[in-house]
């Protein structure tokens, strides 16, 4: 395992390049401060703060984007306790997690379980249960959730009145729909709703796609 000194380089970070990302995108973000553990994370990760995701892991405590519909892992953070390192573990199997979203999605980095494209990012859609590859990496990804493209890729996602429901949601809690959203019946306007953990939710999906092939 390389050393702390090694992996944080405050000279060269990619904070101020996330900052700029977020600064010419078209939606509300905000970054959480990072946490007391954010060494331990990024020592768990073994990445460099050059990168986005080193950056993500020891210099924010996560980041919240669209009102909270999607959110991006870092260090933890009261509104968004799970961090990079401890969220994986156990959970993660040739990938990482690195976001999920209010409905019970999830993104990872490809590490070689997903598909032959490594460094992909994948999403794990509650509609479907299955991963399917965005066809970009991680940098690309972070700007990509930052713009009007992420109200694309929901559209069909949302109901009438999904802003003062997500608002009071917490970070690591997300929806579950009931018929499910893998169904005929399913929809995120027509189904109804309860509060869950994200933990709980994941450990449904996942269940749900072993149940499936």
């Amino acid at each position: 395992m390389r050393p702390l000194e090694e992996l944080v380089d405050p000279q060269d970070s990619a904070l101020p390049l996330i900052h700029e990302w977020i600064e010419e995108g078209d939606l509300p973000v905000q970054v959480l401060p990072p946490s007391a553990d954010r060494d331990a994370v990024l020592l768990g990760l073994q990445v460099t703060t050059r990168s986005p995701l080193g950056a993500m892991a020891h210099d924010t405590g996560g980041i919240l984007v669209d009102g909270g519909w999607l959110r991006m892992l870092g260090s933890g953070h009261p509104q968004l306790t799970r961090n990079l390192s401890s969220w994986n573990h156990e959970r993660a199997d040739g990938f990482l997690l690195i976001a999920d979203d209010v409905v019970g999605g999830f993104f990872a980095i490809n590490g070689g379980g997903l598909g032959d494209d490594q460094g992909a990012i994948y999403y794990f859609a509650p509609d479907t249960l299955a991963w399917e590859s965005l066809e970009i990496g991680h940098s690309d990804f972070m700007q990509w959730a930052f713009t009007d493209r992420l109200h694309e890729f929901y559209r069909a996602s949302r109901w009438e009145g999904w802003e003062a429901d997500v608002a009071a949601l917490s970070g690591d809690a997300c929806f579950s729909f009931f018929p499910f959203l893998f169904t005929k019946e399913g929809s995120t306007q027509t189904s109804s709703r309860k509060v869950v953990p994200v933990a709980e939710q994941y450990a449904f999906n996942l269940a749900g796609g072993d149940a499936g092939k």
